[in-house]
């Protein structure tokens, strides 16, 4: 369980919103047309270098967000689960405007960090960073921009 020791820390978990599950599978395009013969929308394909993948989106009215990943380079962060179980879902994405604190926040609560804060073109150019929890598993946080003027 999360612990909050403050209020403020309370805020902060509470402020964490569900944005989209990741599924990593072997065949993107093939994946994106079961999604879209199931009824879902696709976004375009779009190519990350930094995480050597390439991924869409797909959507479906009263269903969740889902994030088809494919990896590019045998190093691809997702090759060992496509290795060890072939396509499935492997980690859930949250978005969070106070993405600093929350992220400290993380690691206080026996979340490692897996990754350092990177842009990412894929999600309108917004940082993302990856933690491993035992009891969880691999969570992805999504910093939430607002057009503060």
């Amino acid at each position: 369980m999360i612990r909050a020791s403050n209020k403020h820390e309370l805020f902060l978990l509470e402020k964490m919103k569900f944005h989209h599950i990741g599924i990593a599978t072997k065949n993107l395009i093939l994946a994106k047309n079961n999604y879209i013969n199931l009824g879902f929308t696709s976004t375009e394909i779009v190519y990350v270098p930094n995480q050597k993948v390439k991924v869409c989106f797909v959507n479906k009215k009263n269903h969740p967000k889902i994030e088809l990943i494919e990896p590019t380079n045998p190093v691809s962060p997702v090759i060992n689960i496509l290795k060890k179980v072939g396509s499935t879902p492997y980690h859930i994405c949250y978005q969070c405007s106070d993405y600093i604190e929350t992220i400290e926040l993380l690691k206080k609560n026996q979340f490692f960090q897996l990754s350092k804060p990177v842009i990412s073109n894929a999600l309108s150019n917004k940082q993302i960073c990856f933690f491993y929890n035992k009891n969880i598993g691999l969570i992805e946080l999504l910093e939430e921009k607002t057009d503060k003027k």
